[in-house]
């Protein structure tokens, strides 16, 4: 059975306003502090409003306990809140900024759940946008036992997030919309401040759904104002009212406003239609976690307990035959932020050793600690097969060297970055410039025979882009018998050519420039050698008689030097 736990962030808005203007200046040098700061802890202060523009205009978008003392209500004008409060204090929201701080804290909450979800509202003054009622969800099946119950874990919940400075509340459920439903609507819920304070969690027992949700109020199904409306107006009050009709009657009956939403709501908070839950991150599927009754202050005590999570990460991953290619540490911090530090590895592996050399080079002392960790956890994102190979022992030395050569490009990229460490790679195109690229040498591809044998007969130094030169050579397509290349001439010995290329004309003009930006034409390429024995590569663009016929308004075939051989 599963058990989803919905996470009501109250006054969320204004909980991230006051962490925002505290960070910027402190309590004695910002007035308004006092102001947004009485939200996050509960206590009683002067009314506070968070101000959103609309196409209706200025309006109400989120307010403090005081603010809904006085009357006060969201979503109303801020003109009509002055005229009835005169002495309210307004600051304009950012919706933007909620939302990342509430993504932050999703991931903050992953000390629980593997898969946690945001359940952030729509834009301020949209139809049906449940203002005031942010939270997460947290996919907790089958994982309540590890943290002494459901009980003790919604306690739990509750008693983190307001040492962290978000006020909540919590309900646990077997799906989501009855979670959703108990949290905000429960019946220890007042009705006139919303839900000033914390409150005990709720827990609705697997097959009490039906039974718990019956009587809360229609509101508890998160339906849209004019749904709202309509049910009002038919005098369906609670969500039991809506239990006697049948389904298709009540589509019916609401098809003015969204009776399909109506029911499927209905049947999502019963169970009878399932509702997928997007996880903020993707669930990694090896993690090691483990909590501490004290904060972890520096990263010297980081570093001392990663040994023990990385021996339990390897020995998962072996009992299943996998390899980690990429790993993330990540502090869960005391005031409700997280750090993370990741590495990757060029082949999979799980040797803990290794792993934490590559933390060690990446660097644990990054780490921002903040005033504490009190969870870390060590994910694996990425994870591959080993697959065991029958080597021979003439080629045990290249295995080794191999495995030598991986084992440096891992450090290498974790001590300066995988941008600085990167290897040649083939692409599909036969022209020179363009038949290789740069990468990252972490996850690079090897590079295959045919590849190897293409290169065969190309310089490994090569000018980019390809230099001019002059040139004496026989008509129409005789090798180069002198050039003067940076105003040095040399006498050609011997010759070796031509290799004709033609030009890629599937390639639009913008992807196929030639040398200084021109149309491409076809190359003959040459590979000569002075009379000083200095070896060089050369080419023709254009061909004589084909793309050449001697008009003054046509371009000449042209010679350029393109790269040296050693």
């Amino acid at each position: 059975m599963k058990r989803i736990v919905s996470v009501w962030l109250i006054d969320w808005p204004v909980t991230v306003w006051a962490n925002a203007a505290g960070r910027a200046s402190p309590p004695e040098a910002n007035p308004d502090h006092e102001a947004g700061q009485d939200n996050q802890a509960g206590h009683e202060g002067p009314p506070f409003a968070l101000i959103a523009r609309t196409a209706r205009g200025a309006i109400l978008h989120a307010l403090n306990a005081s603010a809904r003392a006085a009357g006060l209500s969201r979503g109303q004008t801020q003109a009509d809140a002055l005229a009835m409060l005169p002495g309210l204090t307004c600051r304009p929201a950012d919706l933007a900024a909620d939302l990342r701080a509430l993504q932050a804290l999703a991931v903050w909450a992953e000390r629980w759940s593997p898969a946690v979800s945001v359940d952030a509202p729509a834009e301020a003054g949209s139809a049906g946008s449940p203002h005031g009622l942010e939270g997460l969800f947290l996919d907790l099946t089958g994982a309540t036992h590890l943290f002494g119950g459901e009980a003790a874990l919604l306690e739990r919940i509750e008693h983190r997030l307001a040492q962290a400075g978000a006020r909540s509340r919590v309900a646990m459920a077997e799906t989501p919309g009855a979670a959703w439903a108990l949290c905000r609507w429960g019946p220890d819920r007042p009705e006139t401040s919303r839900r000033e304070a914390g409150g005990h969690p709720q827990i609705i027992a697997p097959g009490q759904v039906r039974e718990r949700l019956a009587g809360l109020p229609v509101e508890a199904l998160r339906l849209d104002a004019a749904t709202l409306k309509q049910a009002r107006r038919f005098g369906l009050k609670r969500i039991g009212d809506l239990y006697p009709m049948p389904r298709a009657g009540l589509a019916r009956r609401f098809q003015a406003t969204d009776g399909a939403g109506l029911v499927r709501r209905l049947d999502q908070a019963l169970g009878a239609t399932a509702e997928a839950l997007t996880p903020t991150r993707p669930a990694p599927r090896y993690r090691t976690w483990q909590a501490y009754a004290e904060p972890v202050g520096d990263t010297a005590g980081v570093e001392g307990r990663l040994p023990g999570l990385a021996e339990d990460l390897a020995a998962a991953l072996e009992r299943d035959g996998q390899g980690a290619r990429a790993l993330t540490l990540t502090g869960f911090r005391t005031d409700g932020a997280t750090t993370s530090l990741s590495i990757r590895l060029g082949l999979p592996g799980r040797d803990a050793r290794i792993w934490m050399r590559l933390f060690r080079e990446k660097g644990i002392a990054r780490l921002d600690l903040g005033f504490g960790v009190d969870a870390l956890m060590l994910a694996c994102d990425l994870a591959e097969p080993i697959a065991a190979h029958q080597a021979s022992i003439e080629a045990e030395t290249a295995a080794r060297h191999a495995e030598s050569l991986t084992a440096l490009i891992d450090r290498l990229s974790a001590r300066l970055g995988e941008q600085a460490v990167q290897v040649a790679e083939p692409q599909g195109s036969w022209m020179p410039e363009r038949s290789e690229r740069w990468r990252p040498a972490l996850g690079a591809r090897p590079v295959s025979a045919q590849a190897h044998q293409t290169r065969r007969g190309r310089p490994i130094l090569m000018l980019d882009p390809p230099e001019p030169i002059d040139a004496i050579a026989e008509l129409p397509d005789g090798a180069p018998a002198r050039f003067t290349w940076r105003r040095v001439s040399r006498k050609v010995a011997r010759a070796d050519g031509p290799e004709r290329l033609s030009p890629e004309w599937w390639r639009p003009p913008s992807q196929g420039q030639g040398p200084l930006g021109r149309q491409p034409r076809t190359r003959d390429y040459y590979r000569v050698e002075d009379d000083q024995g200095l070896r060089y590569w050369l080419f023709r663009e254009g061909l004589y008689g084909a793309e050449y016929a001697g008009g003054v308004e046509e371009r000449a075939p042209s010679w350029w030097m393109h790269g040296m051989f050693p």
